[in-house]
Order: C-alpha cells, then sequence, then structure tokens
C-alpha cells in the first residue's frame, strides 16, 4: 500500500510569513494553481481515498487535487479531526521572524524541537505526534490491505509528525528531511509490518 502525504497549497499567511496554525485560512491563487498542478502531474495515478484535515486550506488542496484526478470524482475525501494543524496559541497571527527570534523562548521550533516549550494555549510536539501516531494506526494501519493507494492532505508540522511515526524517528529529529513545500508530496509505502520511503 502506498501513503501519499502532501502540505496544502500556499496561502496570504504562508506569503507574508505569518503563524498559522489552527487559524482557518484559504488557499490564495498561487496555491489554487499549484494544487491543480499537483493533481494533473498525479493523473493516471488510482487512489482509494483521500484523507485531510479539516481546516480550509487543506480541504480545498484535497478538492483541487480531485478534481484534476481522471475519472476519480467518486473519491472519497474524509475530514479528520486528527489531521489538523499544530496551535501556536498566543503565537498565531504573529511573524515567523519575530516569534522565533534570538530572544524568544520559542526560538527552537525548528533548531530543536525536543527544547520548544508549548506557548500558551497553543499544543506540544509531543501532542500532535501522540495524535498522528493514533490516527496511523487506527485508519490506515489497520486497514491497509483494503487500499491499494491513500493521500492525506495536511499540513506543515502535522505531516512531520506523522513521518516521526512512520520513519520510527523522535522529536528531536522533527524536522528530519526539511519542512515539505507546499503542494509538496512524500511517498511512503507499508508492507504490513515495515514503512519505506519512495520519495521525498
Amino acid at each position: 500500500m502506498e501513503l501519499y502525504i502532501v502540505r496544502h497549497g500556499q496561502t496570504d499567511w504562508n506569503a507574508n510569513g505569518l503563524l498559522q496554525g489552527r487559524s482557518d485560512t484559504h488557499l490564495n491563487q498561487n496555491g489554487i494553481d499549484a494544487a491543480k498542478n499537483l493533481g494533473a502531474q498525479l493523473r493516471g495515478v488510482r487512489f482509494d481515498k483521500i484523507f485531510c484535515s479539516p481546516l480550509q486550506r487543506a480541504f480545498q488542496t484535497a478538492c483541487l487535487i480531485r478534481e484534476e484526478l481522471e475519472s476519480q470524482s467518486e473519491i472519497p475525501i474524509v475530514k479528520d479531526g486528527r489531521l489538523i494543524e499544530i496551535s501556536f496559541g498566543e503565537g498565531e497571527g504573529k511573524r515567523y521572524s519575530e516569534w522565533m527570534s534570538e530572544n524568544s523562548p520559542y526560538k527552537f521550533f525548528f533548531s530543536a524541537p525536543e527544547k520548544y516549550p508549548t506557548p500558551p494555549g497553543g499544543e506540544s510536539f509531543e501532542s500532535v505526534c501522540e495524535r498522528t501516531k493514533n490516527f496511523i494506526q487506527s485508519e490506515i494501519e489497520s486497514d491497509f490491505q483494503k487500499f491499494s493507494r491513500i493521500m492525506i492532505v495536511a499540513h506543515g508540522a502535522l505531516n512531520k509528525g506523522i513521518m516521526c511515526y512512520i520513519q520510527n524517528h523522535g522529536i528531536k529529529d522533527y524536522w528530519l528531511g526539511d519542512l515539505q513545500k507546499n503542494c509538496g508530496a512524500s511517498i511512503f509505502d507499508y508492507n504490513g509490518k515495515n514503512w519505506t520511503q519512495i520519495t521525498r
């Protein structure tokens, strides 16, 4: 079984360097075009199901990809709350450059995630890893024989939480392989026991 893990298309908040987290933003034109382009690249690839975050930017991306897939308009797109982005709490809407400045307690978000403190009203990396592990085990691994190919459309930090589990590494290596670009797709294969990365 193959698993495609896709990050949503660009939003104005992405373009302006703002922390989105749980803020429910929409795709901008670049994001719409990129999602359509990815769908066009995947024509001829058959998917059994698409799971996505309940946030609009991820759902829009999933719908646009599906529209471009040949004769696959019947593929179900299933929103799952466990795929929502990490919450930055009081940091949402702030600029990355300010929130992660040298004097900020949150400067370790990318450079040393094991040292990252949970902001007020926010979420820890441990929490993201726990809910994504639960999702993969209950929705993907438990039924893998029913599927040939699944797509997940979600978010930058959330997708890395999934990869922590399927690549079997800890939070210290949370950003292994770097942050996915908007509409980037990482592909993995599951044989019922082990996960193998096919492409980043």
